[in-house]
């Protein structure tokens, strides 16, 4: 059965991979696609190809007009909130691929989609290797209490920390042992220093060019480190298939899911 798809953010870096991969795939229809700078234009043309018959809309209401099975959305982190609960009260399940929303909207967006009896589906990254680290490091939490969460990224990252970082610290603060190193309320100097909580796991976030998008975790023990990290490439490639496998699974489940290890496995 073909799984007609709404995708926003459609000219963006992953946002018109994904677009492409949707045009290619044999199992899905482009129903739409929302990007404000094209509406108006053929998709395909947009893209640097042929004309395919699916004109840009300038926001979600409009593209959801059309009906659809899924919105994926790949826009920005002050709009995502909204075109997903638009997309909810549409009856539309969504695949969140957009980061900035707090642990609050998600469960936000969690009491809505039950409601409405919607499936959506929301990691903070979409890569099969970088889903791999956050496996990896929530196994090491099992037996190093101590961790922090690294987050690097270009200079014009709107939102901090990165949606991987984010829920990396939020998963390991969910099952990390107690930490031994001394709270962040008792030190003196510039408290800010050490970063920001998230849960209960610290999380520092640089923000310079040359950077694309990187992630570690750091876990220290007496006498040794262990690092685990994710370094992404320059383009959006690794991020399609794995935003493809929650289009396919995201309707199975009414509610929010978060973290692609949930389907990998």
């Amino acid at each position: 059965m073909t799984i007609r798809i709404i995708v926003a953010g459609a000219t963006g870096w992953t946002g018109s991979a994904v677009a492409k991969a949707v045009l290619a795939a044999d199992d899905f229809a482009l129903a739409s696609a929302v990007a404000r700078s094209a509406a108006g234009r053929d998709i395909g043309e947009v893209l640097g190809g042929a004309a395919v018959g699916v004109t840009v809309v300038a926001t979600v209401e409009e593209a959801l007009k059309v009906g659809a099975d899924v919105l994926v959305d790949y826009t920005a982190p002050q709009a995502v909130k909204a075109n997903v609960l638009s997309a909810i009260s549409a009856g539309v399940a969504v695949v969140i691929g957009t980061s900035g929303l707090s642990a609050d909207d998600y469960a936000e967006i969690d009491i809505a989609a039950r409601a409405n009896n919607i499936g959506v589906f929301a990691a903070g990254n979409y890569s099969i290797t970088a889903t791999l680290m956050t496996k990896f490091a929530l196994m090491a939490a099992k037996y190093v209490a101590d961790v922090e969460v690294v987050d690097y990224a270009s200079a014009g990252k709107p939102d901090t920390p990165s949606g991987t970082a984010r829920e990396l610290a939020e998963r390991l603060s969910e099952m990390r042992r107690p930490a031994t190193s001394k709270p962040v309320s008792e030190l003196g100097g510039v408290r800010e220093t050490r970063g920001g909580a998230i849960g209960a796991v610290q999380v520092h976030s640089l923000r310079l060019p040359g950077y694309v998008l990187s992630c570690e975790a750091q876990f220290g023990a007496p006498g040794e480190r262990l690092l685990i990290r994710h370094d992404a490439g320059p383009d959006a490639a690794p991020y399609v298939a794995g935003t493809l496998l929650a289009v396919r699974h995201v309707r199975e489940q009414a509610g929010l899911r978060r973290g692609l290890d949930l389907l990998i496995d």
